[in-house]
């Protein structure tokens, strides 16, 4: 049972970043994304994580409306990986459980890590761009830094305060012990 749970809730965590990037298709640079596929790095392992990302990017790529462009899907479905592969490694190194300030800690720090692997990510991307479409790479990242800076900023907020309820549900879906707000009950 636990690992028909464990797949599910991957697959859950592939369609809610799918359709956050959707719904949010209107707001530039604010994606919910990077930290769902950080999530399931933290919960499921790094490998699992890299794998929400990929997976993620490898459907909402392909069905991106603003177009899709080979370079630049697989750049972006590579560079999201980052985030899974971040928290896999996070979640063996940091315990979640702790004193108040422990976890105001932890906000702090999930949020500095956010605004770093964003920064990476939209590095990466943009020279992914730059080189794709055949323009100068300092132009590209120059070009770049008012997106850059809503996606990096946005991200350390959304890691800094979701991280830690996220995964808190996440884990305790995982272990079958969240049943939601008035769900029903076997």
């Amino acid at each position: 049972m636990r690992e028909g749970r464990r797949i599910s809730l991957v697959a859950v965590m592939v369609a809610a970043c799918i359709g956050s990037n959707y719904a949010l298709i209107g707001v530039p640079n604010f994606k919910v994304m990077d930290l769902l596929v950080f999530v399931s790095g933290f919960v499921f392992g790094p490998m699992i994580g890299a794998s929400v990302g990929i997976l993620a990017w490898t459907v909402y790529g392909i069905l991106n409306p603003y177009g899709f462009v080979p370079q630049i899907w697989i750049a972006t479905m590579l560079s999201e990986s980052i985030y899974g592969l971040a928290g896999g490694i996070f979640a063996k190194l940091i315990p979640i459980t702790g004193s108040s300030d422990h976890r105001a800690g932890l906000s702090i720090l999930f949020g500095a890590t956010g605004f770093l692997l964003t920064l990476l990510y939209d590095l990466i991307t943009n020279i992914a761009f730059a080189l794709t479409f055949n323009v100068p790479i300092i132009a590209a990242l120059i070009a770049g830094i008012p997106f850059a800076l809503i996606h990096e900023a946005s991200n350390a907020v959304l890691f800094g305060i979701c991280s830690i309820p996220l995964i808190s549900i996440l884990d305790r879906s995982l272990r079958g012990e969240f049943r939601g707000l008035g769900a029903w009950r076997p």
